[in-house]
């Protein structure tokens, strides 16, 4: 990708998630769905990896995603819509992984999120949430194996960038990056990010308006 190019991605992701995002629809389970209408990316992750957080910070809105440091809060699929016309949804999913929440409760989570991924045709990507200061773990590969089955395509995305040595992280992104070599549905690059201080973000806007660029 050229500079030029590269510099109006940027450009029309700031434009894009400067907009009014609003909150849109709530799914506990999978017969509660909203219609599928435009396109969607999806957010999937291990529970306070900082989904919430990143979709705040993607969208400069402090409150619009609800954020906690009690893993497992968000449990149901949290739809948010974009600029009235840009037909562009986020999708906030259950965070994974967290063992003590009820295991019927986990259950339920697990399963709706597997009939989302397996079902959802406008379902451009899914950005793989992981946390920086720990990396892939098996819970993750479990995740990954799953997406790779549903062929959707996804993303990692690394969080929490700021709380790590830089050459830590340039071991993290190198260890991802050689595991993600086995996962045929995996997006190569790796988004390193923080939602803190906001970098990775241009990037991160930038990859979408891409995505809706080569869906559209």
């Amino acid at each position: 990708m050229t500079a030029d190019l590269d510099a109006d991605l940027i450009e029309q992701g700031r434009k894009l998630f400067a907009g009014d995002w609003q909150f849109f629809w709530a799914a506990p389970s999978i017969e509660t769905l909203p219609a599928m209408a435009g396109i969607e990316v999806a957010f999937a992750g291990r529970s306070n990896v900082g989904k919430s957080s990143l979709i705040n910070a993607l969208t400069g809105r402090n409150a619009l995603a609800r954020t906690s440091h009690t893993p497992g809060r968000t449990q149901e699929l949290i739809f948010f819509e974009g600029p009235e016309n840009a037909g562009f949804r986020l999708v906030d999913m259950p965070g994974y992984g967290y063992a003590q929440a009820p295991k019927a409760k986990v259950a339920s989570w697990t399963a709706l999120i597997h009939q989302f991924l397996q079902g959802r045709s406008n379902l451009a990507r899914v950005y793989v949430l992981i946390d920086a200061r720990h990396g892939l773990k098996d819970v993750d590969l479990d995740v990954l194996n799953t997406l790779d089955k549903a062929a959707v395509s996804y993303q990692v995305v690394l969080t929490k960038a700021d709380q790590v040595k830089a050459s830590e992280l340039d071991q993290t992104v190198a260890a991802t990056a050689a595991a993600l070599t086995k996962h045929p549905a995996a997006f190569p690059e790796i988004l390193v990010t923080s939602s803190r201080t906001g970098a990775g973000m241009p990037q991160l806007r930038a990859a979408m308006v891409r995505l809706i660029g080569e869906r559209s």
